[in-house]
């Protein structure tokens, strides 16, 4: 990933760490890079984000709160208000509020994945958290056509921070 970013004072990322392995892994930097590289591309700088960095355990709760599935899951994400319909494949309509929700990563997941998928765990974060912001701006990956609108749109906000196609296969087993 690229070294450079925004400052902290620059980005609309709110950061609470619950798990201390974040802090070692830079969680707040990576967060503040790829919020506003995406708000950026959303043209939406003006709002902001919440980013939860927890363990399995917490985002397990979650889950099993907010979308009746009691297990761990890399990152999700509560929009702060409800998306109107669109037709497959067409870009949503962004909401123009402050805050466009919340979003919760869990550590050993996402660690799991870096290394399964042969990707460095500071790029795969970051487009968690790309995809995140997505998801509270209206993306979704429900079908096809929405998925590719999606993917797309993580493809270019990821290569403005100099991050690989997630997509492609990294040597994976």
């Amino acid at each position: 990933m690229a070294d450079t970013g925004p400052e902290a004072d620059e980005a609309g990322a709110d950061v609470v760490i619950e798990d201390e392995r974040w802090e070692d892994a830079g969680l707040e930097r990576l967060a503040l890079i790829a919020v506003t590289a995406a708000l950026d591309w959303l043209d939406r700088r003006e709002s902001s984000v919440v980013v939860l960095g927890c363990d399995d355990a917490r985002i397990a709760g979650l889950n099993a709160d907010f979308c009746g599935k009691p297990r761990p899951t890399n990152v999700l994400s509560w929009p702060a208000v409800e998306h109107a319909p669109r037709a497959p494949g067409a870009q949503p309509q962004v909401p123009e509020v402050d805050e466009l929700g919340d979003i919760a990563l869990a550590f050993e997941t996402c660690a799991a994945e870096a290394a399964g998928q042969n990707k460095t765990f500071p790029d795969h974060v970051t487009h968690l958290i790309v995809h995140a912001v997505l998801h509270l701006a209206g993306y979704d990956h429900i079908n096809e056509a929405d998925a590719e609108t999606m993917e797309a749109a993580e493809r270019s906000i990821l290569g403005r921070l100099g991050i690989a196609d997630p997509y492609l296969d990294h040597g994976t087993a």
